[in-house]
């Protein structure tokens, strides 16, 4: 029987359930699962004690524990240390941002998509790679002894992002995303926690959910992560390794100071936490700052994409391990790809080597610089945060509306814009927020008529 009355309690979620079923503590999981999906417990609840709850239910601690874990684990209810158990903010949003199929009667400034200047130089180098007489090895299986010079090509481009590395750390991977995911699926148990900035990353949130990986929102101060919150999380939370976008952070658009970035690196090494460094966005700079990895490469492991300096359908991104972690996030990587495209990796490495890769990632800050003023021009009255470098920016709402709210209104409207709840984390309340993306529209005409819809909603809210 329950210790306490609870008839005039106010508690957050009084659940009822069927004890017949077995087992208990799945059909917890499951009511407050459906309880949450329903809308009967809104994002940002916090949730009875679970002492309470088992007292409430006449259940064990323990039942309550591996369904609050259940629900954990989906993503569904966040819990932090001194503060309780909430659900998720994050818990109902879509985080797989890229349709399957291009929106219709939309524009498109959701996705963060690179403009298509070069398109054509790749065309034309990957025509003089088919006149080589030994093009058949284009479509055979690649070996990873044969990459040495398509290692160096690498080493290249990393240089150029900030970071001084050998071909000894270097691996291939289909991508960021993919080099994420076999990163968390090697170094990761189910269960793990990541700390992460309190917006971040979709694709991180989606591997994560995937492979059982939970991510604690790390405090933030002028968007960059702080280094006391971080260290109180490798104290107090049980953390295990952290994700950062440095540059351009995604969604906010933000950049880390140096600074910052040796202190994170320091506490890590203090902590001996591993660091996802995501990179795709550092050729973005004209002079990028320091990678985070070149204060602390054995901790670091450093993932340069070509999808936003290149082109998003090379399907490529270079990762620099650290030797610690080399063998386990290869395994990982073979087993997630079997292998990165020959073909793919050969066009990337001819495209470094040539130097003909300054060429293209300098045609692209011009057409991002070029259409960011016009996005000033349009959007002057209302602060748009990024760089006039960047693909995308992070609109604040004025008055009261929430990003869900904005990011419907504009849909209606005609236009596609991402709402910050695609991007929180946890129980972190979202920003008033969207990202808006600059050169996902095809043409100057297109963004120009997006970035009047939207500035004509902001007015109407004003």
């Amino acid at each position: 029987m329950p210790i306490n009355s609870f008839e005039n309690y106010p508690m957050s979620w009084k659940p009822s359930i069927d004890k017949t079923k077995k087992p208990i503590y799945q059909v917890l999981a499951g009511q407050l699962q459906q309880d949450i999906l329903n809308g009967v417990l809104l994002p940002g609840t916090k949730l009875p004690p679970q002492r309470e709850l088992a007292d409430y239910l006449d259940l064990n601690l323990s039942t309550i524990s591996k369904a609050f874990k259940l629900c954990e684990l989906k993503g569904l209810i966040s819990a932090s240390v001194g503060s309780g158990t909430f659900v998720s903010y994050d818990a109902l949003s879509n985080a797989y941002l890229l349709e399957d199929t291009k929106p219709k009667h939309l524009i498109e400034m959701g996705a963060t998509l690179p403009d298509n200047a070069s398109y054509e130089p790749l065309l034309l180098q990957l025509k003089s790679m088919l006149q080589d007489t030994d093009y058949e090895k284009w479509f055979g299986y690649g070996r990873a002894g044969e990459s040495r010079w398509q290692k160096d090509a690498a080493i290249k481009l990393i240089q150029r992002g900030g970071f001084e590395t050998s071909v000894d750390h270097i691996l291939f991977a289909n991508g960021g995303q993919n080099a994420i995911a076999a990163t968390l699926a090697s170094l990761c148990q189910p269960g793990d926690r990541i700390g992460v900035d309190h917006h971040t990353y979709p694709g991180l949130k989606t591997v994560a959910k995937m492979l059982s990986v939970q991510l604690v929102p790390i405090k933030s101060e002028n968007y960059e992560m702080s280094p006391t919150a971080l260290e109180y999380a490798c104290k107090n939370e049980n953390i295990k390794g952290i994700y950062l976008i440095p540059d351009y952070h995604n969604p906010t658009a933000s950049f880390m100071s140096v600074e910052n970035r040796k202190m994170i690196a320091a506490i890590a090494k203090k902590y001996n936490q591993f660091i996802i460094e995501d990179a795709s966005y550092h050729l973005l700079n004209e002079k990028p700052l320091p990678a985070i990895a070149s204060f602390a490469p054995e901790q670091v492991i450093y993932i340069a994409s070509l999808s936003k300096s290149i082109a998003p359908g090379l399907r490529l991104a270079y990762v620099a391990v650290p030797s610690e972690y080399k063998e386990p996030i290869s395994k990982a990587l073979y087993n997630l790809n079997i292998s990165v495209s020959p073909l793919l990796a050969e066009l990337s490495a001819r495209t470094i080597v040539s130097n003909q890769f300054e060429i293209l990632i300098e045609g692209h800050r011009e057409q991002a610089i070029r259409r960011n003023q016009v996005l000033d021009r349009y959007l002057s009255d209302y602060t748009c945060l990024g760089a006039v470098t960047g693909i995308f920016r992070w609109l604040q709402l004025p008055g009261k509306i929430t990003g869900a709210e904005f990011e419907e209104l504009a849909a209606q409207q005609g236009v596609q814009v991402y709402a910050a709840e695609r991007f929180v984390v946890g129980n972190s309340c979202p920003e008033r927020a969207v990202r808006v993306s600059v050169c996902a529209p095809e043409t100057l005409d297109d963004l120009e008529k997006g970035l009047l819809i939207i500035k004509r909603i902001l007015d109407n809210l004003t």
